[in-house]
């Protein structure tokens, strides 16, 4: 056979295979035509480096994790009445030693005040300067002991503008002072120099991650006649509202979280607040920049009652009077009423930030207030009782008697704030003293 003839024989199946390739290519072709867009190809065999980043087919992405918010931070703030310690009163505190020690007479409170988050108090009266004996009304003088026992007992600071804060002239503000700084308390409402005065008290507590820092301003009506110096006019803080308005945007400004006001007004052994109160008040709530309101002077329990304005406009709280905390004073001298106060305790929260997201921390703000009823028994050592505590009576006191003055003091402190019936529980360390500072 020739090679023209075997080539000739190859061409037919050289034609017929070129042909079936053709088909082959045209199936496949309209097959990939076919498939739908999302159908998954089938990818090559993953390497071992890259197998752990290969999501599986039809896997589900993990979806972005929602922020969460720091947790609120929450804490306690109670408040106690005058701290007056006439002669009788600094008998019951008198040691063995012939010292003082004013532990046995507040004793029976240890549990109220020391479950606080922050504790003020109003120490009505200057202590005793160097070389001077104690002394009662008209013009007192208490030993410096009373500072050390009032922060044994779990107390903070104290507001110290009164109508007795002269009592002992510029040598007894600087020994008030002077003995509540050795104690560790702070103080606001008198001074012992112009730059001390301009400030107001601080106090920071840490609570769910953030440090909140609380202010305190204090000022009285008067100084009972009795002369402040002429070139010390700022040694005692007097009510000018416009004054504790500014004092108050300034600490805010600096940083604090929440403002109190302490103010001693107005007239003495009358449950209604004055019309004065009211107005004084009413224009610290007005402002805006105040949180809560403390009043002391009238010696028996006042209304506590929630005034429009406040921070924000979601109103303020406020204490009239929170009458006597410690004292010689009963209806055997005066008014029924003396014989016992209020503790009062608000509550304050602030809202946590969104960290991830860098959102700030909501404001601190006073959530509520509760009051709780206190008394003297002046004839059983002047011990310091809550009255929700003795209801079958303690010491000199009968179960009538505890009756009567629990009576009495629901009827003074309204129906706008619930009682607070048992001790709390500290929500976290102790707070911070912000020395003020004494030059300037």
């Amino acid at each position: 056979m020739t090679q023209h003839a075997r080539a000739g024989r190859r061409q037919p199946a050289v034609l017929v295979l070129a042909i079936l390739l053709l088909v082959v290519t045209s199936l496949a072709a309209a097959a990939a035509a076919l498939r739908p867009r999302d159908e998954p190809v089938a990818a090559a065999e993953p390497t071992v480096l890259g197998a752990a980043a290969t999501a599986s087919p039809g896997a589900t992405p993990t979806p972005t994790p929602t922020p969460t918010p720091d947790p609120d931070a929450e804490f306690s703030l109670v408040a106690a009445g005058d701290v007056l310690p006439h002669l009788p009163v600094l008998s019951s505190a008198r040691s063995a030693d012939g010292g003082y020690d004013f532990g046995p007479v507040l004793g029976p409170l240890d549990p109220w005040v020391q479950g606080a988050d922050l504790a003020l108090c109003h120490l009505e009266v200057p202590v005793t300067p160097p070389g001077t004996a104690p002394s009662g009304y008209p013009l007192f003088g208490t030993p410096p002991a009373i500072a050390s026992s009032l922060r044994t007992q779990g107390w903070d600071g104290c507001s110290t503008a009164s109508n007795h804060s002269v009592d002992r002239g510029f040598a007894g503000v600087t020994a008030t002072l002077d003995a509540l700084d050795a104690a560790g308390l702070g103080h606001v409402g008198t001074a012992r120099t112009a730059g001390e005065q301009a400030q107001p008290q601080l106090y920071t507590l840490d609570r769910a991650g953030r440090t909140i820092t609380v202010a305190h301003v204090a000022a009285t009506y008067g100084t009972n006649g009795m002369p402040v110096d002429a070139d010390k006019p700022w040694s005692v803080n007097r009510i000018d509202v416009p004054a504790m308005v500014a004092q108050a945007t300034a600490a805010r400004a600096g940083g604090a979280d929440l403002v109190v006001a302490s103010i001693h007004c107005c007239v003495e052994y009358r449950t209604e607040p004055t019309t004065e109160q009211v107005a004084i008040d009413q224009a610290l709530a007005d402002s805006g920049v105040f949180d809560l309101v403390i009043g002391h002077h009238a010696h028996v329990p006042q209304p506590v009652a929630h005034l429009s304005g406040g921070p924000r406009g979601e109103g303020m709280w406020v204490a009239y009077g929170l009458g006597n905390y410690v004292s010689n004073q009963d209806g055997a001298c005066c008014s029924p009423n003396t014989d016992s106060g209020l503790l009062l305790t608000a509550h304050i929260e602030a809202t946590g930030a969104f960290a991830a997201q860098r959102r700030p921390a909501g404001p601190a703000r006073v959530t509520g207030v509760e009051w709780t009823p206190i008394t003297v028994d002046r004839l059983g050592g002047h011990q310091v009782h809550a009255l929700v505590d003795i209801p079958g009576g303690t010491g000199s006191l009968s179960t009538t008697q505890v009756a009567d003055r629990l009576a009495r003091v629901v009827s003074a402190a309204g129906t706008e704030a619930p009682q607070c019936t048992a001790p709390l529980t500290p929500r976290g360390p102790p707070p911070v003293v912000v020395p003020r500072a004494v030059s300037g």
